[in-house]
């Protein structure tokens, strides 16, 4: 990873999961390797969703914001239960169609974004607690195996 960005986003509990997961990944995850991860949530500037939202649609909240910062070979990782959400969707089809490596955690509807994503991890039940727990599980998986050393950039 030379000067790859992560963009990270997420609805509801996959927002919050989102936000946790960028900051556990830039500060916990960095520290420990001694190199930092550049690494943003979607979700985490009000004024700026609440813009997009409400100057072109709710479904272009997280599709505009990558075309502000994603370049060819970054990477974008969502998560859903549903696996449906449009915003989701149709950010997850732009980054693929611009160069970005798209990974997507779901639920067991799977959804349109299980069809899209480059990868996709599947929690194989419908109860949204359940598969946003699972989801924050993975996330952490991901940040120990750089702060324990089992991974490396």
């Amino acid at each position: 990873m030379d000067d790859q960005q992560i963009f990270v986003f997420g609805n509801g509990g996959s927002a919050a999961n989102a936000s946790h997961f960028a900051t556990d990944l830039g500060k916990g995850a960095s520290d420990k390797l001694g190199r930092r991860f550049r690494v943003l949530s979607l979700n985490d500037n009000v004024s700026w969703l609440t813009a997009l939202g409400n100057d072109y649609a709710y479904e272009d909240v997280f599709l505009r914001q990558l075309e502000n910062y994603a370049r060819p070979g970054d990477i974008a990782l969502t998560m859903s239960v549903s696996g449906n959400s449009p915003n989701l969707v149709k950010a997850v089809e732009w980054a693929r169609n611009n160069g970005l490596h798209t990974i997507a955690l779901v639920g067991g509807k799977r959804g349109a974004l299980a069809g899209l994503a480059d990868e996709v991890i599947v929690i194989d039940s419908e109860h949204y607690g359940r598969v946003e727990d699972a989801h924050m599980g993975i996330c952490h998986m991901i940040c120990y195996a750089f702060m324990e050393g089992q991974a490396t950039v």
